[in-house]
This record gives C-alpha cells, structure tokens and sequence, in this order.
C-alpha cells in the first residue's frame, strides 16, 4: 500500500438519541457524534415496534386520516 494517502482513524464515542448507548470506535470524522438509533434499539434486531418521532408526525398522519366516529357521522347527516 501507498504511504500518506490513506485517512487517520481518531478514536470516538457515537451516543445514540434513542436509548442513550455509547459506542466507542474509530473514525476519520475525528470528533464525537449521535445517531438516532443503534443496533440496541432498532425494530428490525429488537422485534419490538419502536414509533422515532421528533416533529409530531405520527400524530398529525392519525389526525388526518383517522375515521370519523359514528357519532359524529349521524350529527352531519
């Protein structure tokens, strides 16, 4: 291999948002950073559904498409 082209690898610490866990790696970013979710709390290796909603989006995608209650279905007719 050629000398001088290849990047330094710093040692870094990537805190995930989700459940708070430390991963202490190597990286050429140099500095610490956070990802939203990690292997610990993602569905797809945990098997349990996890909603990742920052903005409120969930809530207003339900709001907007929800099914209006009998009720009120009576009450407009």
């Amino acid at each position: 291999m050629k000398a001088g082209i290849h990047p330094t690898y710093k040692p870094v610490v990537i805190t995930c948002m989700g459940c708070g866990t430390k991963i202490e790696t190597r990286s050429t970013k140099g500095k610490d950073f956070s990802i939203d979710v990690c292997s610990s709390c993602h569905p797809f290796y945990t098997g349990r559904q996890k909603f990742v909603d920052s903005a409120g989006r969930i809530e207003r995608f339900q709001k907007k498409w929800a099914k209006p209650a009998p009720a009120e279905e009576k009450a407009k007719a």
